[in-house]
């Protein structure tokens, strides 16, 4: 498979609240990135329904209800006035149809724990893509996740982190393909991948 699905940490799943920053819509070559909406659900569930989504990151697909109650918690915001998370639905500009999601969480003005290397400068954004077993195969996550990482770069972050298991070889292409590197850190069984948005 060309690209797949790289995971988010710090992801929404307790109460919401209000982060700093707001996702904005912005676009590629081929790829509309649309601020994710509790509307999208139905759709998306449709999208993301293999289980072989699933294969690397545990879990299984959500129904159209439950993912309507996540998609609520995500963009009602962090509760950390520090963090913020952003999320977006990928619409294939030609078909006119969504095709998955990319995701930050972004961490103001960051620290070495934060980010885990030491460099405790600028924001930090962790993020992580996910594309439709339909839809893979077309470098649709690659694009997707140099845009966003391009996206997050010309708002301040200069540090881009994700967190890929080891045998995920399409995710660990997708994020190489976004200026990211493994590092020797490991987080719950997966490798931590780290790149800059300076000097792209």
């Amino acid at each position: 498979m060309e690209d797949n699905t790289g995971r988010q940490r710090g992801a929404p799943e307790g109460p919401a609240g209000t982060g700093r920053d707001a996702a904005e819509p912005f676009g590629t070559r081929r790829l509309d990135l649309v601020p994710l909406r509790v509307g999208h659900a139905e759709e998306m569930a449709a999208v993301l329904s293999d289980p072989a989504l699933h294969a690397f990151i545990g879990g299984s697909p959500d129904t159209p209800q439950a993912l309507r109650s996540r998609y609520r918690r995500m963009t009602a915001g962090s509760p950390a006035p520090a963090v913020s998370w952003l999320n977006w639905v990928i619409r294939l500009r030609a078909d006119a149809r969504l095709t998955g999601t990319v995701q930050a969480t972004v961490h103001a003005n960051a620290g070495p724990a934060a980010e885990g290397h030491g460099h405790g400068h600028g924001a930090v954004a962790e993020i992580a893509w996910m594309v439709g077993t339909p839809w893979q195969g077309r470098r649709i996550a690659t694009e997707a996740a140099r845009g966003l990482v391009d996206w997050l770069g010309r708002r301040g972050v200069r540090t881009v982190i994700a967190h890929i298991h080891p045998d995920h070889a399409a995710s660990a292409a997708v994020a190489s393909a976004a200026g990211l590197r493994p590092t020797d850190m490991w987080q719950d069984g997966e490798v931590r991948w780290r790149g800059s948005t300076t000097g792209r």
